[in-house]
């Protein structure tokens, strides 16, 4: 997956060579997904192989890889792993919608307005 700007200086300098050592030794172009993105895969790892069709969509695979920790800069090996990119997304939405729900709280916060926590059912 594409590295956002302002996500960049959290990689290190050889994150494009330890991408690839994972994506082409390790795991041979083939996501390595073994169903912790929540869905199970037929034979135990997800099927997808860079380059060709997905076998769930029909679209090119694009191999990538996650950090198991959501931590860039913890890439021991142990903490990587190649996925495709449905893979990746489904592994990382939890992620995504907490880090979503603190930004946009702080551009809110940034921009002068404070939040209101109103639970329904609070009395």
């Amino acid at each position: 997956m594409p590295i956002r700007p302002e996500q960049r200086a959290l990689y290190p300098a050889d994150w494009p060579e330890i991408s690839r050592r994972i994506r082409e030794g390790r795991a041979g172009w083939r996501c390595e997904c073994d169903g912790r993105c929540g869905v199970p895969h037929d034979g135990g790892r997800c099927t997808a192989v860079h380059g060709r069709p997905s076998p769930l969509t029909g679209s090119r695979v694009v191999l990538t890889v996650a950090h198991l920790d959501h931590q860039p800069a913890n890439c021991d090996p142990a903490n990587l792993m190649a996925a495709c990119q449905a893979c990746h997304l489904r592994y990382d939405a939890d992620h995504h919608r907490r880090t979503a729900a603190a930004t946009r709280r702080a551009a809110i916060e940034a921009a002068g307005q404070t939040t209101l926590d109103v639970r329904i059912g609070d009395t």
